[in-house]
């Protein structure tokens, strides 16, 4: 699952898959749109609700500072591989 939020500067990223060894990882990337500021982190759940959990709290605080949702895929769609695809020129 990937979900986009931005507002009228910047935008947060998080993709929730699973790896080759079955683990979940919540990965998170955000900066200033049309910038190279921002970041990327990883964090590797215990589980599919545990990463779950942490996409319902990061949609809360978004949410609250004025973030709006402006996209939600899996990542099997061509929108979703498209945003793996940004994701991965996130990393050095």
């Amino acid at each position: 699952m990937i979900i986009r939020w931005e507002t009228d500067h910047d935008y947060v990223l998080v993709h929730v898959h699973q790896d080759m060894f079955g683990d979940w990882i919540f990965s998170r990337a955000w900066g200033q749109i049309g910038t190279q500021f921002g970041g990327l982190k990883h964090r590797l759940a215990d589980d599919h609700d545990q990463a779950m959990m942490w996409l319902a709290d990061e949609t809360t605080i978004l949410s609250s500072r004025g973030f709006r949702k402006v996209l939600e895929v899996e990542d099997e769609s061509q929108q979703g591989r498209e945003a793996v695809t940004q994701l991965s020129l996130l990393e050095p």
